[in-house]
């Protein structure tokens, strides 16, 4: 098999075996191991078998972020139209693994280019991770690129060693990267009328990050004196100096309604809104303390799109578009850009990332370690009291070994 072939049937085989996964509460397996919020046998035989750099390297590091990285320096690069499928396929994959396979402070730089450049932000994009053809496609490479800016600004921050909340998610191969990854927690929760219709389950607590830059540094970047760039080529890379936000939403359904003629038809549309607070030391930014409502619905390729707008004073201000990585339901999340809710040609925008951490919508101004630390106590306790079946182990192996997946790994590092 060539490289190419070998990407598309690795590619084929990750994307069925998450897709199918079954969502079965944890094991008590050590910590280095999927555990946050649940655990998958298929995820763990993906994660052990891209355990080691070569096998990540070889197919989740092969986009065109990545192979600017690793070129000659002063080499032109041209942003193809459309995108490599190959370079997508590979973009894909390291989304959902979540992992890299090479050093991402090689590759920051480069996924900031992307990140903060304005030109990615346009009408046919939709202002979001989609492809530049009006299609809402999902452009990969785009959330790519923001998963390692979020990444490197999440361990910059040490948020992965500060609050397990973050280290049990963003630290974890293939961690919660597949629909209804998600589960309640362990007591029941109430729900109305109108939540138990909401097949998205929106309503709750969820924990936001968001990554900036200064915006004269921003400005300069994108509207450098006497300099063209055309539109096919990508800016230098950079090094950002990137300020972070830990914001909270509490957020419920307020409606719920057909799909529009855009959307995806399988699945209704779902309003929501709520109140979005900082939960870091960033307390004094009125920007991080706001009103918040939106939508989420279904692409028409069955992604799950999420659209907030963060309200100041009655007034839109911000706006973000996102997709839930791992599909409907998942623990992985929300990744996507905000930007001005006006579409301002000027700016700014940047990176942002959301995952739900409870079924409730928390009350009260409580310190951030006891606020979120009164979560995780609930989700090592009751994986410490639960095993799951082996079934899903012997059914996915067998599947990986009969179609030669693992040989294809293998042969890698042989």
């Amino acid at each position: 098999m060539g490289k190419k072939s070998e990407l598309r049937f690795v590619y084929d085989t990750i994307t069925r075996l998450l897709k199918n996964s079954k969502s079965v509460y944890g094991s008590p397996r050590p910590k280095h191991h999927l555990t946050h919020p649940l655990s998958s046998r298929n995820a763990q035989i993906l994660a052990d078998l891209f355990d080691f750099e070569e096998a990540r390297s070889a197919f989740f590091c092969r986009s065109f972020l990545f192979e600017r990285a690793r070129s000659k320096p002063h080499r032109l690069h041209r942003i193809q139209e459309p995108p490599e499928e190959a370079h997508q396929q590979s973009a894909k994959l390291h989304c959902l693994s979540g992992i890299g396979g090479v050093d991402d402070s090689c590759v920051y730089p480069f996924a900031c280019s992307k990140v903060y450049d304005l030109r990615q932000y346009t009408d046919r994009t939709k202002w979001g991770p989609f492809m530049n053809d009006g299609s809402a496609r999902v452009d990969w490479e785009k959330l790519e690129a923001i998963l390692i800016v979020l990444s490197y600004n999440i361990q910059k921050r040490r948020l992965d060693t500060q609050y397990n909340i973050f280290a049990n998610l963003w630290g974890m191969p293939f961690g919660g990267t597949w629909p209804n990854s998600y589960l309640a927690w362990p007591e029941g929760v109430e729900r109305t009328p109108l939540q138990l219709r909401d097949p998205y389950d929106v309503s709750g607590t969820w924990i936001r990050i968001v990554c900036f830059v200064d915006y004269s540094h921003f400005f300069d970047y994108n509207f450098p004196l006497g300099a063209d760039i055309a539109d096919n080529v990508p800016r230098q890379p950079i090094e950002a100096r990137e300020a972070t936000r830990v914001i909270l939403m509490r957020i419920h359904v307020t409606n719920i309604e057909p799909p529009g003629k855009e959307d995806g038809q399988e699945l209704p549309v779902v309003h929501f809104s709520g109140i979005s607070q900082a939960v870091d030391d960033s307390g004094d930014d009125d920007n991080a303390n706001s009103g918040i409502r939106g939508t989420v619905r279904m692409t028409p390729e069955g992604e799950v799109r999420w659209t907030t707008i963060s309200v100041f004073d009655g007034q839109d201000r911000w706006r973000s578009e996102g997709i839930q990585v791992g599909g409907r339901r998942s623990a992985r999340g929300v990744m996507g850009n905000w930007f001005d809710n006006d579409y301002d040609p000027h700016g700014p925008c940047g990176p942002t990332g959301f995952w739900k951490i409870s079924d409730h919508e928390v009350e009260g101004d409580d310190e951030v370690e006891d606020l979120l630390d009164k979560f995780m106590p609930k989700i090592d306790q009751h994986l410490a009291n639960n095993v799951d079946s082996d079934d899903e182990f012997e059914v996915a192996f067998s599947f990986l070994d009969d179609i030669g997946i693992l040989e294809v790994v293998t042969d890698f590092v042989n």
